[in-house]
């Protein structure tokens, strides 16, 4: 188990030195009503602003976070008042700095059940964070009026949690979804995983969830999923917020679908054969 994960971290360095928007600084901005986006150009981070203090989804590579800090602090708002901390799943992209976080800021960190191995693992790469609460499919996670529901989306990880909210923009209530992540990342081996045996079925179950969910905002872990850059490049002109886009959502989702269903069935006539 230990050779499998120190191979899927390598992966992700590999996967890191490959997209330079991974790291690259990225303007903060306002997705709708109380939320907004503050990650980097690719590795999303979302923050929840209410009375009572912010709700942080993911804290990105430890050497993201003075990035993530300055998009705070330029929408006016502080680190400091960061009271919950969520992730979307337990990859170092999203979550390596969570102990560092939860340390600076005082925030009580909460994670699905299936990650809280992983994130209190002090392996290379791993943040070695106290998990507060331990989350589970369907529990509610609230503070200062704004409430978010866990939705258990596996495969990607064990845990991997897909945040759904309704956010008040105006006279409008939107449902946002923020993906977790549907993806089967190279070396995922599908087919006679022994450390994983269920892995197909929960991305089954998966896609089954995100085909469920109502959705205005299409969000995601990266960046890329939902194609930020060029949405937000459209924001800047004045156009209708772009970041509603219930048709994208739903496309998206077919597609990742059909994905890992082509790589099931690859996989199924080489078993044994991970992903490339």
């Amino acid at each position: 188990m230990r050779l499998f994960l120190f191979f899927l971290a390598a992966v992700a360095a590999l996967a890191a030195q490959d997209n330079p928007d991974w790291h690259l600084e990225f303007p903060a901005f306002k997705i709708a009503g109380n939320l907004y986006y503050v990650g980097t150009a690719d590795l999303a981070v979302y923050l929840v602003n209410t009375p009572q203090g912010n709700i942080l989804i993911n804290s990105d590579f430890k050497q993201d976070l003075p990035a993530v800090k300055k998009n705070i602090q330029q929408l006016g708002l502080k680190y400091s008042d960061t009271r919950i901390l969520l992730i979307s799943h337990a990859h170092s992209d999203h979550d390596e700095a969570t102990a560092l976080v939860a340390r600076e800021t005082g925030a009580k960190l909460m994670v699905m059940d299936g990650d809280v191995p992983e994130e209190e693992s002090t392996a290379q790469g791993r943040p070695g964070a106290h998990v507060d609460r331990v989350l589970h499919d369907g529990d509610t996670v609230e503070l200062g009026g704004s409430k978010l529901v866990a939705r258990l989306t596996p495969g990607h990880t064990k845990g991997c949690t897909t945040w759904t909210m309704q956010v008040h923009d105006g006279a409008r209530l939107l449902n946002a979804v923020i993906v977790g992540s549907p993806n089967v990342n190279p070396g995922y081996i599908l087919v006679g995983n022994k450390t994983y045996p269920g892995i197909a079925d929960d991305y089954v179950r998966t896609f089954a969830v995100l085909k469920s969910l109502p959705c205005d905002l299409f969000l995601g872990a990266h960046g890329a999923y939902f194609g930020m850059k060029a949405k937000y490049d459209r924001i800047k002109t004045g156009a209708a917020n772009p970041f509603i886009d219930p048709d994208g959502y739903y496309s998206y989702t077919a597609e990742r679908e059909a994905t890992f269903r082509k790589e099931l069935e690859r996989q199924k006539l080489n078993p044994g054969s991970p992903a490339r």
